[in-house]
């Protein structure tokens, strides 16, 4: 049985409903990689020039943590819409640790995230039994995150609510 706080899927959960994701890209022969995605401008990623790159763009692993914090944000969104659950924006900090040995090849060394932080602020009046079914909720939904979980990475994800009024909208 599922959790009494997890929310009614926002979707008939009888009929599988596919989503295709399509993306395209090119590398010269180097660490920098241009990257497709349907009609928006070309995304890049390269490597820090410490590990061989050309320091141009945020790294493949960088933007792994770019996905966590933007599918966070996108279900937050659905969550608290289908929760009626008001606020005023979301604040959102992630690092991660890897052992640059895995990507390099040292048998026995993971190629990938070892541990993830993610710290979540959100901006909200209202209480505290309802931040924490957001929370849960989120958690339980977000694709990225499960990905991570999934992959064995240690996830430690602190949820913090503060005063709507707090929300700044920039970065600190």
């Amino acid at each position: 049985m599922i959790d009494q706080d997890i929310i009614e899927p926002s979707i008939d959960p009888a009929t599988k409903k596919i989503g295709i994701r399509h993306v395209k890209a090119t590398n010269a022969a180097g660490t920098r990689t241009k990257i497709q995605v349907r009609d928006f401008d070309p995304v890049y990623t390269d490597e820090p020039a410490s590990l061989g790159g050309t320091n141009s763009a945020p790294s493949p692993l960088e933007t792994v943590l770019v996905a966590l914090v933007g599918c966070d944000g996108v279900i937050i969104n659905g969550v608290a819409t289908a929760m009626k659950f008001s606020y005023s924006g979301v604040d959102f900090a992630c690092e991660s640790q890897i052992d640059v040995r895995g990507p390099k090849g040292v048998p026995g060394i993971r190629p990938y995230f070892e541990t993830a932080k993610l710290d979540i602020i959100v901006y909200s009046d209202e209480t505290e039994a309802r931040f924490q079914q957001l929370r849960k909720n989120v958690e339980f939904r977000c694709p990225v995150m499960n990905l991570l979980h999934a992959a064995q990475v240690d996830m430690d994800v602190s949820w913090v609510q503060r005063p709507a009024a707090d929300y700044a909208g920039s970065i600190e």
